[in-house]
Order: C-alpha cells, then structure tokens, then sequence
C-alpha cells in the first residue's frame, strides 16, 4: 500500500493531499480511471482515528452509512456501531482493495503556482509538479483552547479531547469537561461511567434522540432525503457548516445522551464558562436553556418524522414524547477548583482550520477555501471531505464517495481541456 517515497515523480497529473477517508475515496476514483496520481499523507492511513479518538470511541452513524466507493460496509451488523479499531480496519480494508499510491509520513510545506500554469508542490521528500490538486485534509487541524486556559492553577492538568484517551490518563479526583459537543458529552460519559467525579460546562450543541418510533432517527432521516440536502438549501445556508453536531452515542448498541439523568446520577452540570478568576471558575446562566434548547431541538426531530410518516402511510408504533427528569436551579454557578477536588480539565470545544501552506487566493476573510461542491476560485484546485462540503454526509463515511465521484468529473474535464490547449 506504501509507496517507497523514494520514488517519486517530478510531475504527476493529480496530487491528493491527505490519505484519510476523502483522500482515499479520491484515489479510488482516480485509479478507475488509470488517473497518473500520488496520495500524500502526513502520518498514516486512518491517523486521526488511530491517534485522536479515546478508546472507547464509536460511530455515532449506523455502520450502514459507511459507503466508501466500491466498498460499503459488508459486516454482520449493518445497524451496529464500529469502535475504533474497526473503523481503522475498514479503512485499511478500503486501501488494500485497490492499492493507492499512497506515500506515508510526508508532509506537504507549500503548495503554489508556477508562472507556466503547473502546480508546485514542496513537501518532506522534495518537491515537484502537478497538473491538478485534490486538499483532503479535513477541517480540523489545531485542537482549540481558549486562552482562559491560562488562568487555571498550573497544578491542574489540562488536554484537549482530541488526547483524551480514557479516565486512567487523567490524575485521581474529580475532572471538569469543558464543552457538550459530541466528544464532551461521550468523554464526560466514558469518565462518569468510569466512577469519576465529572463537572461538565453545557454549551449550545443540540442533541437528538437515537430511536424514535421503531427505527433508529437515521434511518428515518435517510428516508425523508435529509442526508441528500444540499447546503445552498439547508435553512441556515453555509452557517450551517459551523454547527455542532448533535449530540448522541452508538455506546452500548446506541442510545440517547441524556444530560439530564446523568444529573440525577451525580454528574455535576454548568452552563458555558465564562471566566477563571484566582482559581474558582465561573459559568454562565445559561445551563436552562442550553438544556431545553438541546431537548426541544430532538423533538422537533420528533416532529418531522410524524409528520413523513403520517405523510407516507406508514404503520408505525406510536411512542410518548420526552419527559425531563431533572431540572437545574438556574443562576450563574462557579468552582473552586482546589476546594473541588478538579485535578483535570478536558477541553472540547473543536479545532480551528489552517491551510496557510497552500499560496493561492482561494480562501475569504476567516481564511477558509472558498468553493462550490469542492471546486475553488483555482481552475485545478479541489477540496474533499471538508464539513458540509455539499451535504451533511461530506465530511464522513456516507457522503465522501458521492463528492469524490463528483470531483473526478471535474478533473477529467480540466485534463481534457489540457490536452487540447497543447495539442
């Protein structure tokens, strides 16, 4: 599957940077169509989920939705969740059935335009020409904490939750998860279900329930086209790409988060942090209504399934709406750290993108590319597995085949228009 990167070319029709799931999914459409092309990639097939998952971590989608071109999931247990090591497995099972050109543990410096028209590319191993690029890197690059990490006690340790790894890693006493995302809520349960002591600041992230009415809530979604929604026609347009996710777990066979019975369990709630002042952190008054806004944001889920299926004719079971089983007091709330025993913080509040290796004016004010369906400002510049990228499926499993192949069109013309220009 490696490439001796000894071997590389001076040039190559395309590049493909980043060998995760885009990056190979492109690959995989490139060499159907006996494409010259290489596959750079920094570290190691399937990286971020070797190295930057917990070790309990789960999909949160059923297996089903794991569509790579030409290799859907194949396993015993379409409805389940893979762990970790069996999405790694996939992946590499995807890589070997086509064999990319894959060079490992090279890291691209710069990526510009020659005055010829060429792309140049300087990474770890030297530098060279292409006629086309493909940036599959994602768009989580640099673990975000914010700089009130500065004020915390320096005895206390802090790690973003891209290092978490599970609750031994962390000092004995009780531990403050800072953020209600998906990853903070699975690490403050892995943590809690660990017989931790875990303080955790709620923020915005909505959650939805994992089964309603005899399905799980993907399946119905699927159904009702919303995976297949482009994001010129979702509500909130390209805002949406900034979103977090909602909140959920494929743990345990899959099941809801519900904050609010980990609560009534122990688990410590707060709203968002606001400040860390001589070692007592502060919280918003905000805990209220980021839970009620999570909670009414699954059943207005709810109610979009109601209405497909009372729309479609479906027999389907009825089920009673969600009841809350606990409620917080309201009011700003605070920490004493030392006096409360927090030994550890986890931070999860995302990442921050940086392509500042990439000297093309491709990107808007924020510094983030500038495209449609992956197509930059650049004729032959291309972006893969990016957040919403067109759909809600592009940065994962389910949607990256469909971008790939839609990418490839794109490339196959730029190579005809080439080939015409020099003929």
């Amino acid at each position: 599957m490696n490439v001796d990167a000894r071997n590389l070319k001076d040039h190559y029709s395309v590049a493909v940077i980043g060998g995760g799931q885009a990056g190979l999914s492109m690959s995989y459409h490139l060499t159907s169509k006996e494409i010259d092309h290489v596959v750079l990639e920094r570290n190691q097939i399937g990286h971020s989920w070797r190295q930057q998952r917990w070790d309990t971590f789960c999909l949160v989608t059923p297996n089903w939705q794991c569509k790579l071109p030409g290799f859907p999931y194949a396993g015993p247990e379409p409805h389940g969740f893979m762990k970790k090591d069996d999405i790694v497995a996939y992946l590499e099972a995807f890589a070997a059935s086509f064999n990319p050109p894959v060079f490992e543990g090279v890291a691209v410096k710069q990526l510009r335009k020659l005055s010829d028209g060429l792309f140049e590319i300087q990474c770890t191993k030297g530098t060279f020409t292409v006629n086309q690029v493909v940036v599959a890197v994602g768009g989580y690059h640099k673990p975000r904490i914010p700089r009130i990490a500065e004020k915390v006690p320096s005895h206390i340790q802090q790690i973003h939750s891209s290092e978490y790894r599970n609750p031994s890693q962390l000092p004995q006493g009780n531990i403050l998860v800072i953020g209600s995302g998906q990853s903070g809520c699975q690490i403050a349960e892995d943590l809690h279900l660990a017989g931790r002591g875990v303080h955790l600041a709620v923020g915005s992230a909505p959650r939805v329930a994992r089964r309603y009415r005899g399905r799980d809530v993907v399946d119905w979604l699927a159904d009702m086209g919303h995976y297949d929604m482009p994001v010129e026609l979702h509500p909130q347009k390209e805002a949406v790409r900034g979103k977090a996710n909602h909140y959920v777990t494929g743990r345990d066979g899959g099941r809801d988060i519900d904050l609010r019975i980990r609560a009534k369990e122990g688990m410590q709630l707060h709203g968002r942090v606001a400040d860390c002042v001589d070692g007592v952190m502060h919280f918003a008054d905000d805990l209220v209504k980021n839970l009620d806004n999570a909670d009414q944001s699954s059943e207005n889920i709810k109610n979009m399934i109601d209405g497909f299926i009372a729309e479609k004719g479906i027999s389907a079971p009825q089920e009673a709406r969600y009841v809350p089983v606990w409620q917080p007091k309201g009011g700003e709330s605070l920490i004493d750290l030392v006096a409360e025993n927090v030994t550890g913080i986890v931070w999860s509040v995302g990442f921050e993108s940086s392509f500042d290796w990439i000297d093309l004016p491709i990107f808007n004010g924020k510094g983030y590319p500038n495209h449609y369906r992956g197509v930059s400002r650049e004729p032959g510049v291309y972006f893969l597995g990016l957040p919403w990228l067109h759909t809600w499926g592009s940065g994962r499993f389910s949607g990256v085949a469909r971008d790939s192949a839609f990418l490839l069109e794109k490339i196959e013309q730029q190579l005809c228009a080439s080939l015409e220009v020099t003929s």
